[in-house]
């Protein structure tokens, strides 16, 4: 097999496949019924043409008859009158006319069985007709049935192309999903460990390590207030620290037991009753004023 033959068989076969794919059934049954039904038609168009020419030869054949009648008389007539020439030509002719009329019925019965023949051909396609009729409506609903079944499957096991699109849509809203979820808990853990600033704050680190600074210089002056008010001096200082090692006291005890359950409550933050918080408050106002 030649270069151009290999390549003419591959083209003609890769044409045929795209045909295949691309046909439908029920157009194709559809198409091929019409085309039988044409055929039908110029089968009983022949036919009325075949009638037509034998309807004419049988009434030229009935114009021939009526024509050797006539001569007949003519040549009785001639006779009659003794013109035995005139009678010959009169016979002469009688003998063309029903030579004439030997040769159309001829024709007329070769036509005839043509006609019958056609009649015959057209009454078989026309059976063949009808039964290509129900076996295409047949072959369409089955043809309809298996491709409604086959778009159910495909749509119960999603091996169709549009579940598969729908398969991949989804499985891209779970990565996209997955990967914005795994990135906000990246910045939460960031800004916990202070690697990145709060953005909805307008101070910066530096400024915010200012303001933490100035809160334990607030905490140190307030604390010597304390002292003061409390007769502690810098004197006292090395006996406490002489005492450091001693056991605390019970109100040193007291003390801590207080400061803690208060860091405890502060992250809590428990329900307070305002009208104990407000008679709280005016009795401090009153030790203040005594």
């Amino acid at each position: 097999m030649g270069i151009l033959s290999r390549a003419s068989y591959v083209i003609r076969s890769k044409v045929n496949a795209v045909l295949n794919r691309s046909e439908d059934p029920s157009e194709t049954l559809d198409y091929s019924y019409e085309q039988m039904r044409n055929e039908l038609q110029d089968v009983k168009q022949g036919i009325a043409d075949l009638t037509t020419q034998k309807k004419r030869l049988e009434i030229q054949k009935r114009r021939l008859e009526e024509n050797v009648e006539k001569h007949n008389d003519q040549a009785r007539q001639a006779v009659k009158q003794d013109r035995e020439d005139l009678a010959r030509q009169a016979l002469e002719k009688k003998k063309q006319k029903m030579s004439q009329i030997e040769e159309l019925d001829s024709q007329i019965s070769h036509l005839e069985s043509q006609q019958d023949q056609l009649v015959e051909q057209k009454d078989e396609l026309q059976r063949q007709i009808e039964q290509f009729r129900t076996k295409k409506e047949t072959m369409k609903a089955r043809h309809e049935a298996a491709k409604a079944s086959k778009r159910v499957n495909e749509a119960m096991t999603g091996a169709g192309e549009e579940m598969q699109d729908v398969n991949r849509a989804i499985e891209r809203a779970e990565e996209r999903t997955e990967d914005m979820e795994a990135r906000a808990q990246a910045m939460d853990e960031l800004r916990e460990d202070g690697v990145l600033e709060d953005q909805l704050s307008d101070k910066s680190s530096l400024e915010q390590e200012l303001e933490e600074v100035q809160q334990e210089g607030a905490v140190d002056a307030e604390l010597d207030t304390l002292k003061r008010e409390m007769g502690k001096t810098e004197d006292e200082a090395p006996a406490e620290s002489e005492g450091a090692d001693a056991e605390p006291s019970d109100a040193e005890t007291d003390l801590e037991q207080e400061l803690a359950e208060d860091t405890t409550a502060d992250v809590e933050t428990p329900d307070v009753d305002e009208s104990e918080v407000e008679s709280e408050l005016e009795e401090l106002k009153d030790d203040e004023q005594s």
